[in-house]
């Protein structure tokens, strides 16, 4: 018997009720599949101050990869059991906005897809396409919605998903003088890896001082961390990245950092430890067992933690003068000249 609704957005749903005051709630569109209609809910809580830094969190904008909204909402239940009690975090919301898109695509998580239900790939979705050659389909195609990572029509408008995540973005982290963002996927490689960009292009973004001075942050604050941190494109290139799109046109005019980073859980590892999940194409890019995903649910909280931390205090540790750029030079030859 198919399930009565996602059982994600069933704790979404809980964790809204149970955050009440403390939590700002919307809804930034709604996704109508099979009869049923999905809210995409966009919540906020802390300071909302614009003279303040904030720090968004981001899942589900590939309906496959439930562990991404899973780790979300993990982390926005931990905050919100410790909201109760720890006078900490209290004071640090004080200093700055924290702000969470758990589920961007209900109807492909619905349907178990990729794509949206209008069969278009939301990270090939926005109107950005790549410098340098792509991988054939992989990189985004505009063939048919029938196959997989469809960037959408030419000149036809960003899927209302995409264009919720824009505006969420555009409203809650491009305003202010410092912000960051961590969207969660899974389904590459054997390691998980903090990507950042560009994705379009092997061009290194302005701001690869400030990536770098926060790598190596996380580096020296967490010597024995498995992840990778390393420019998109230095595995593949894309057309119509989300990530890139809000990046060019929220710094490109203005002195503001925005760092937008992309988690990608490596479920690659999941599979070798148990190869029959390869057959099923939800198991292939989501932990099955229950101990692995316990496990996963709470490896990146200490990443979670960190974001916040470095948010709250950028101005400890973003470069400046000649120490920007000696990070200009470690990172190009960290991720760029080997």
């Amino acid at each position: 018997m198919p399930e009565k609704n996602l059982p994600e957005l069933i704790t979404l749903k809980r964790l809204i009720d149970e955050g009440g005051k403390h939590l700002e709630v919307g809804t930034s569109c709604t996704v109508a599949m099979d009869g049923r209609q999905f809210p995409v809910y966009t919540i906020a809580l802390g300071n909302p101050s614009p003279d303040v830094p904030a720090l968004g969190f981001f899942g589900g904008i590939h309906g496959l990869e439930r562990i991404g909204t899973q780790v979300v909402l993990s982390f926005l239940e931990s905050l919100l059991a410790r909201l109760r009690w720890d006078s900490t975090l209290h004071q640090q919301l004080e200093s700055m906005r924290l702000v969470f898109m758990p589920l961007v695509n209900p109807g492909g998580m619905w349907q178990a897809t990729r794509c949206n239900p209008q069969g278009v790939d939301l990270m090939r979705n926005a109107p950005l396409s790549a410098v340098e050659k792509v991988p054939f389909m992989l990189g985004g195609q505009r063939f048919s919605h029938h196959l997989p990572w469809y960037r959408g029509a030419e000149g036809a408008p960003m899927e209302p998903e995409s264009q919720a995540v824009c505006a969420f973005v555009e409203r809650e982290l491009l305003t202010r003088q410092f912000s960051m963002a961590l969207d969660c996927h899974s389904g590459f490689g054997l390691r998980d890896r903090v990507w950042f960009p560009h994705a379009h292009t092997a061009t290194p973004i302005p701001h690869l001082a400030d990536i770098g001075a926060l790598e190596q942050l996380f580096s020296q604050s967490y010597p024995n961390h498995n992840y990778v941190f390393e420019p998109q494109s230095r595995q593949y290139r894309t057309h119509g990245d989300l990530w890139d799109y809000l990046y060019l046109n929220g710094t490109s005019h203005s002195d503001r950092v925005f760092l937008p980073l992309t988690l990608e859980m490596g479920s690659w590892l999941w599979v070798k430890k148990n190869p029959r999940q390869i057959f099923d194409r939800i198991a292939m890019f989501n932990p099955t067992a229950r101990h692995r995903l316990q496990r996963v649910l709470r490896r990146h909280l200490v990443l979670f933690d960190f974001l916040m931390r470095a948010a709250n205090s950028h101005g400890r540790w973003l470069p400046e003068g000649m120490a920007r750029t000696v990070q200009h030079r470690r990172a190009l030859t960290q991720w760029y000249h080997t």
